[in-house]
């Protein structure tokens, strides 16, 4: 009730609802499996890679700084380059 209050004084009410009209009668294909690819797979990338390269490296680096160094830095490369990855497939890269 209150959108309609709004709506009375504008002179595009009429366009306004069409192009409402239009988009809740909009069929298009799901863009579910390319949310995930594009936010939640380098996310479980990262998480994976940082917690392996941090058994890899704590039987190699006795240091446990330098050990959280180098493996942020190693799953962060490995992230990127699945992302880059991901766009060479999609066609985007």
């Amino acid at each position: 009730m209150a959108q309609q209050k709004t709506c009375e004084g504008c002179n595009q009410k009429r366009n306004c609802q069409a192009l409402y009209q239009k988009l809740a009668g909009f069929q298009g294909p799901s863009v579910v499996f390319k949310v995930i690819v594009a936010f939640l797979l380098p996310i479980l990338v990262f998480i994976a890679s940082i917690a392996a390269f941090e058994r890899v490296l704590a039987e190699a680096i006795d240091t446990a700084r330098l050990q959280t160094i180098l493996s942020f830095l190693l799953a962060l490369s490995v992230t990127f380059a699945v992302m880059l990855i991901i766009k060479v497939i999609n066609g985007k890269g």
